[in-house]
This record gives C-alpha cells, sequence and structure tokens, in this order.
C-alpha cells in the first residue's frame, strides 16, 4: 500500500516537475525588447529569469517596436531621429533606417511583411513604405496627430487613429486612399481587429472609454467605461490594447489610472482591474499568451501578468520611460 502511495506521489510531481519544465523552456526562448524614450535605448528581459539581460543604444527617443516576419529584425521607430531603424537581432547592430517621415510614433506591418506603416503625428499623415527598397511609396493625408495603426487580418484596410481629430482613418491599402472616417472619443490611441477582421477595438486616452466598431459598417456597436475606486476618471485614460487568441478577453491599459482593465467579451462587462506600475502604456503577450507585459513610462518598469491567473507576478525595472514592446520567440 505504502509503495502504491509512493508511486503516485511520484507520478504526480513528476508530471507536475514535466510541465513546469515545459513552462519555463517556453519563457526561457523569449525575449522582450523595451523601448525607452528618455534613455535612447531598448532593454532586453529574458522572460524565464525575468531579468534585464542587455540594454541595445539605438535613435532618439524610440517609442514603436515591431518584428519581421522572421523575428530575424526589428523596425524602431526613432521618433527624434525622424527615422525607422532597422536593429539586427543577431548582433544587436542597427544597420539601416527606413524613411519614415517626421516624428515616427507608431508603426505597423502588412501581413504579407514587405510594406510598414508609420504614423507621423507632426505632419498628419500615414506614410507607406516599401521595405525591400527602403522608400516611401505612399503617404495618406489623415487627422491632426495621428497615433495607432492597425492592419485587418486580410491586408487589405489599415486603420490610423488621430489624436486631436477624434476619429478613425480607413484606409484602403490597394489604393493607399482614405474611405471612411468613423469618429469616436476624444484622443483615440491603439486600434486591434479581431482575428476574422469583422470587429475593431480602440481606445480613446481623454474620452476615457474603448470603442468596439462593426468594420463591415464602420458604426460603434458598444463604448465601454471603465471606474475605478479612489482614482477620479481624468486619470483613467485607456491607451494600450491586447485580445487573447480565443477572444475571450481583452485587456486595456489605462494610463495614469495605473492599472490595467480585462474585458469579458462573452459577458460584454469589465470584469477586473489589476495595480500594475505607474502610467501604463502599451501591452505585449508572449507566445503562448500565459504572460502579459506592460509597460509603465512613470515608474520605470514593466509588470508582468499571469494571464491564467489575471494577476501581477513581477516588475521588472528597466530604462526611463519605458513606452513600446514586443516579445520574440527565439525557437519554436
Amino acid at each position: 500500500m505504502i509503495n502504491k502511495i509512493s508511486h503516485t506521489i511520484t507520478t504526480k510531481l513528476s508530471g507536475c516537475l514535466a510541465l513546469a519544465l515545459l513552462s519555463f523552456a517556453a519563457h526561457s526562448a523569449e525575449l522582450a525588447y523595451v523601448t525607452n524614450e528618455k534613455d535612447n535605448n531598448i532593454s532586453v528581459i529574458d522572460l524565464a529569469s525575468l531579468d534585464v539581460v542587455k540594454e541595445i543604444p539605438v535613435g532618439l527617443r524610440p517609442r514603436g517596436i515591431i518584428f519581421n516576419k522572421e523575428q530575424t529584425l526589428a523596425y524602431i521607430c526613432a521618433s527624434d531621429s525622424d527615422t525607422v531603424q532597422i536593429l539586427d537581432l543577431a548582433t544587436d547592430q542597427v544597420i539601416g533606417e527606413l524613411p519614415s517621415g517626421a516624428d515616427p510614433e507608431t508603426i505597423a506591418l502588412h501581413p504579407h511583411g514587405k510594406i510598414i506603416y508609420t504614423a507621423n503625428e507632426d505632419d498628419a499623415l500615414m506614410t507607406i513604405i516599401d521595405i525591400e527598397s527602403r522608400s516611401v511609396i505612399g503617404q495618406v493625408d489623415v487627422g491632426v496627430e495621428p497615433e495607432g495603426l492597425a492592419v485587418s487580418p486580410d491586408g487589405s484596410l489599415a486603420i490610423v487613429t488621430s489624436e486631436t481629430t477624434n476619429m478613425v482613418h480607413w484606409i484602403e491599402t490597394k489604393t493607399n486612399t482614405n474611405i471612411a472616417n468613423t469618429l469616436v472619443d476624444s484622443r483615440p490611441r491603439a486600434a486591434e481587429f479581431t482575428k476574422d477582421g469583422s470587429q475593431l477595438w480602440v481606445s480613446s486616452e481623454i474620452g476615457g472609454t474603448v470603442s468596439l466598431i462593426d468594420v463591415a459598417s464602420k458604426k460603434i456597436i458598444k463604448k465601454f467605461n471603465f471606474a475605478l475606486n479612489g482614482i477620479h476618471k481624468d486619470r483613467i485614460q485607456p491607451v494600450g490594447i491586447k485580445l487573447t487568441a480565443n477572444e475571450r478577453f481583452v485587456y486595456v491599459a489605462l494610463g495614469p489610472a495605473n492599472h490595467v482593465a480585462i474585458i469579458d467579451t462573452k459577458s460584454q462587462e469589465v470584469t477586473k482591474y489589476l495595480l500594475v506600475g505607474r502610467r501604463v502604456w502599451q501591452l505585449a503577450f508572449n507566445h503562448d499568451q500565459s504572460l502579459l507585459l506592460t509597460t509603465n513610462g512613470v515608474s520605470g518598469d514593466v509588470s508582468v501578468i499571469d494571464t491564467a491567473k489575471q494577476k501581477v507576478i513581477r516588475s521588472v525595472k528597466v530604462g526611463r520611460y519605458p513606452w513600446g514592446v514586443a516579445i520574440r520567440q527565439l525557437s519554436k
């Protein structure tokens, strides 16, 4: 009987150990790249240890960051250098630039991986860049202070949000023309399509809301509001948005409210608020979405959220005013 119990315990422990090792292996193959506006560099976090393992110097005031499809290169909006820099992730060296126009802030990659879109805040433009030739192939006039960017899953639409005009601009990528505008609440920031491209989520920073938009009609079908005990509504400023892969939950960074809100898409309600660092800005999932990272500009750190528990598990100190974050999978 004792031997049987011992065998059962050993088997269970072995199973738990195996799961833990699998989880560790998955995270150890991932690095988070965080742009630091004031330090002009990138902090690299190993997701296994949750430590900063290196810092990479880049251009002035780095903000938006994305990878190419192969995750061998990073494209970084060096806003005060008026360029998008190309970072070789094997050598950690800047190997070139893309002509972004003035003050690039955010950046998006077309699904085919050959074209990059940037928002030029100072010039009220969306710039379209061919990566191979490193040349501008088009510019589209949009509203005042364009900020957020998103590309539909089929690549047919590019979205730009303009902070001062308070609009979502719908750009047909085949012709690079603005085909429609949707008025949202004050100072729209981030935008993200659902997986099938039928809906678009948009945050409005000063309006304090998130709008869910039907893509076919370009009309708002629901607005979400947020309320936190002890925090004035003017400090609740939605910025970054991330949808889970199954689209059950939407995570929203609430800026100077220092919380991330969780929207349950099934109940269409805000179900939880997670306390993170000061002035939470952008969000990024790791590849199995077991972790969600937040950049907290004023406190100069990254909060790590366990998505299964919906709980903050670690704060990682990075550089001054972290803004963007992208997570690289080293092996599959």
